[in-house]
């Protein structure tokens, strides 16, 4: 039979076998052969995420929605194997800057803001003390009902139960105690705890044990196996419901909403940062935690709603607490040994969440909270002595007790009316408000310290208000009206309908407000001003994950003498002396004394402090000795410069993104209109052999115009290509410009007496001359040419080419009367697959052209370091004009003064 002396000295064995294992695992760190280099140690550490709310509550939330349980566990499953990279990323970052907990990786962020951290140590302390408070339930109830075995009685309620009578309040102590002992034996520069993690990885395999063990037991010992169990369930209506999904908006909204929030809690709960980011010794280790994670959540939830149908069955609805199936059925079945196997399971998941949740908290609250104060308090003495270790771990441990008091006061004022599930939810939501300036913090350089302040406290404000208090308020604490009525009596501020949202269930409604809070300010905030230069140092340290090797930019030095005096203080002079000793055989120093007083030996010293008093705190504490340089206004120039340039390039990019856009659409409109026409064409003379033959002549004509259009396009494409690839091959010469015009003109006279224009020349009669390409300077005339002869009205065009010299440089220009240029299109044409609108506005009877030919001619003429540009011809008209520098020699002397062309 089961007798409470039973129960209590199992427990306190198992508790023995923990602290066994902590202290093995220690020694044999120690002694340089670590328990926990091992990724199988490392993912199944990770499995403290399954407390006694996994252990106990997911059966009762299973008994009460079905498979509405598996959100909770879907979302850390999701982090690891979809979200691993993020989780890397932070790792990486955590390491390369000696992170200690998730309160010192935004304050570190922010340009190591102390204020930031100490909101983020609040937030995390008043988020998590409800869960711990579920953990003291879980434990107090599974003992008080195992106490009675073998009958079956369900716990009173707490505050009906004295205070010295209540079990919660003893296995709080004993928490509190077992905690100290566990992880505050000394300080570690590090702040990692092997002994500890050693001793996670072993409790959960016990309570992944336990779970299987009572699974099995319910599933094929008192049924014969899932299907009959199943089967079983499905003849009452009310079980059947629960083995289908809520197949409503709500039903999914609330699935989603869960998954999002869980995804958080399975990194920015304090623990889990604690053992997935500082207690994690190989980044590769993650592969492993990629799939064997999962494979631990899916293996403890396998067996959740047998067990919970199995319960409903047995016990029907109401008459025992579902919460405690677990336990209960095997009590029911006469199991004694299962039943206390059980026990031992929930006691395992409590201790694992309470001893990592504490310790992290605790570590919070004196690096972030209270050590930043008490160093600023002169009367306290504190820079006179000669060692504050002793004061480190004495503020820890008293903020372990104190953490668990808080617990146990919530769980005597709230604890009763939520279930496990529900008080879990609570805490998942306030650690969700890390997520915008941690992950934000990763991913934006933006981000200021006045922003992530913002959005913390707007998002933790509106979780108090729409989550914390109605807690109080379901308890008594509050009267009634707050919840019906809001706040003031305001119907908009009712705190579960907030601004008349409705149809939410209570964490989705808090998740959605608060996150939209938080998000908000955090951006809004951060915008009104660029990141100072330590900010802007950090924010390139954490997006662009640089592994610190050395300095950590400091700019000045400091002595040896001073530095090991003041590690000594806080973590000890024996454990600074070896530290110090330690890192001089690495840099190949003779001995401590002999270190140079350099940067290098400045960040040895804040990284070997800020493991004891946080990042922020030790950065303050080195700066009383070495004197950092300041930072000349040549250097802020030289960073706020590579942001700007960093944001142009980022504009180029983009722009470039949208032109090579904007170019494969029209070339593939381009070469669509004629290849449209030719196929058109070709099907009507295909399906019509009788066509009369000049309609026959006509089309042909259609076709081959259009295959010539096609032809010149894509001739046009290849060598705009080869241009912008430099991959050309020019043949450079002496060139006679005169000669070029006059040899264009040639070429086009047909085409100009057809459009019935006149052409006036103004050419020297020799020169000047170029070293260019001849040819491509024939192309590009014939590309000006062909366009003053397009624009121009029929028998009105009147076209003026211009050839001369002066100041070394050669000129051409060719004038029409056309529509003219548009002062802001005289660059835009010049851009690919671009024409004009015409002076005024518009193109009445726009000319055809692939928009290439004047992109291709500036291309020439820069080639051969001249220039190309339009401007408004005298009158009317357009005027396009381009410069080549002139050869050696040729002084353009030759060029006549008066005009000497004609017309044509």
């Amino acid at each position: 039979m089961l007798q409470g002396w039973v129960i209590v000295l199992a427990a306190f064995a198992y508790l023995g076998i923990l602290f066994a294992i902590a202290w093995h695992a220690d020694r044999r760190a120690d002694a340089g052969r670590s328990l926990i280099g091992n990724p199988v140690v490392y993912a199944l550490s990770l499995a403290v995420y399954c407390t006694a709310w996994t252990f106990y509550g997911s059966v009762g939330r299973a008994a009460a929605t079905g498979i509405g349980f598996l959100p909770i566990y879907l979302g850390p499953t999701l982090m690891l194997a979809l979200g691993w990279l993020v989780l890397l990323k932070v790792v990486r970052v955590a390491k390369a800057n000696r992170i200690t907990s998730i309160a010192d990786f935004i304050a570190s962020r922010y340009g190591k803001s102390q204020l930031l951290g100490g909101l983020v140590t609040v937030i995390a302390v008043v988020g998590v003390v409800p869960y711990i408070a579920l953990q003291l339930k879980a434990v107090s109830n599974s003992f008080t009902i195992l106490s009675h075995y073998p009958e079956i009685v369900m716990p009173d309620r707490a505050v009906a139960v004295p205070l010295w009578q209540d079990s919660a309040l003893y296995v709080a102590a004993v928490m509190a105690a077992f905690t100290i002992l566990f992880g505050t034996r000394h300080l570690d520069a590090t702040e990692r705890h092997e002994g500890m993690v050693a001793a996670i990885a072993f409790e959960s395999v016990v309570k992944l044990v336990a779970f299987l063990a009572v699974g099995l037991f319910v599933t094929f010992g008192i049924h014969g196996g899932p299907v009959e169990l199943f089967d079983r369930a499905r003849e009452a209506p009310e079980l059947a419901r629960l083995m289908v999904a809520d197949d409503t908006a709500g039903g999914y909204g609330r699935w989603a909403g869960l998954v999002f929030l869980s995804m958080f809690a399975a990194l920015l709960l304090p623990r889990q940062f604690q053992i997935a980011v500082v207690e994690n010794v190989d980044e590769s280790h993650l592969k492993r935690a990629v799939w064997l994670f999962p494979l631990y959540m899916f293996l403890i939830n396998l067996f959740v709603l047998p067990i919970a149908l199995g319960g409903l069955l047995h016990f029907g609805a109401g008459g025992v607490d579902a919460d405690t199936f677990v336990l209960t059925l095997p009590m029911a079945h006469g199991a004694e040994g299962l039943a206390l196997l059980v026990f031992i399971g929930g006691l395992s998941a409590a201790t694992g969440m309470i001893i990592v949740e504490t310790i992290a908290l605790s570590t919070m609250v004196c690096n972030d909270l209270l050590m930043p104060v008490l160093l600023r308090l002169p009367r306290l003495g504190l820079h006179e002595r000669r060692d504050l270790s002793g004061l480190l771990l004495g503020i820890r441990r008293w903020a372990i007790a104190l953490i668990l008091l808080l617990g146990y006061a919530y769980f005597r004022v709230a604890g009763e009316a939520y279930a496990l599930v529900a008080i879990g939810l609570i805490s998942f939501a306030a650690v969700a408000q890390f997520a915008p300036a941690l992950i934000g913090g990763l991913y934006w350089k933006g981000g200021t310290r006045e922003g992530a302040l913002a959005g913390l406290s707007a998002g933790f404000l509106v979780w108090a208000y729409t989550l914390l208090l109605p807690s109080f308020a379901k308890s008594g604490w509050l009267p009634e009206d707050f919840m019906s009525q809001g706040m003031f009596g305001i119907d908009l501020l009712r705190p579960q309908r907030l601004f008349g949202l409705a149809g939410l269930d209570e964490i989705s409604h808090c998740l959605l407000w608060s996150l939209l809070a938080n998000v908000g300010a955090y951006l809004g905030v951060s915008q009104w001003r660029t990141p100072n230069v330590r900010e802007a140092r950090q924010a390139t340290r954490f997006v662009d994950g640089v592994i610190d090797r050395g300095a950590d930019g400091w700019r000045g030095s400091a002595r040896v003498k001073d530095l090991l005096p003041l590690a000594g203080r806080f973590v000890g002079p024996g454990r600074a002396r070896e530290a110090f000793a330690q890192y001089a055989r690495s840099r190949g120093a003779a001995g401590v004394e002999a270190l140079p007083a350099d940067a290098g030996l400045v960040h040895f010293a804040e990284s070997l402090l800020a493991g004891a008093i946080g990042s922020a705190s030790a950065r303050v504490a080195v700066a009383s000795v070495a004197k950092e340089e300041p930072i000349e206004i040549g250097e802020v120039l030289d960073i706020l410069d590579e942001a700007s340039q960093v944001r142009t390039a980022n504009e180029r990019l983009q722009e470039l993104d949208r032109m090579k856009d904007d170019f494969i659409s029209t070339v593939t409109h381009e070469l669509r209109t004629p290849l449209t026409s030719i196929r058109a064409f070709s099907e009507m003379l295909n399906d019509d052999p009788k066509m009369p033959l000049a309609e026959r002549t006509r089309f042909l004509g259609i076709i081959v115009a259009e295959a010539e259009r096609l032809s010149r396009l894509i001739n046009q494409i290849l060598d705009l290509a080869r241009l912008e690839a430099g991959r050309v091959e020019w043949i450079r010469g002496e060139v006679d410009l005169a000669g070029v015009v006059r040899e264009s003109l040639d070429a086009l006279g047909q085409i100009v007496k057809d459009k019935g224009a006149a052409v006036e020349m103004r050419l020297p009669g020799a020169g000047p001359v170029v070293l260019a390409d001849r040819d491509r300077l024939v192309q590009v005339m014939l590309n000006l040419l062909s366009n003053a002869v397009k624009f121009v009205a029929p028998g009105e065009g009147r076209i003026l080419v211009e050839v001369d010299a002066a100041d070394g440089q050669a000129r051409v220009a060719v004038a029409d009367n056309g529509p003219g240029v548009r002062p802001e299109e005289r660059e835009l044409i010049f851009e690919k697959f671009r024409q004009g609108t015409g002076d005024g506005g518009t193109l009445t009877g726009k000319p055809q052209g692939t928009g290439l030919g004047l992109p291709i001619s500036r291309r020439i003429v820069e080639a051969f370091g001249g220039r190309m540009w339009v401007e408004n011809a005298p009158g009317r008209g357009a005027r396009f004009l381009f410069t080549l520098p002139l050869k050696g020699g040729d002084n353009g002397g030759a060029i006549a003064t008066g005009a000497t062309g004609g017309s044509q």
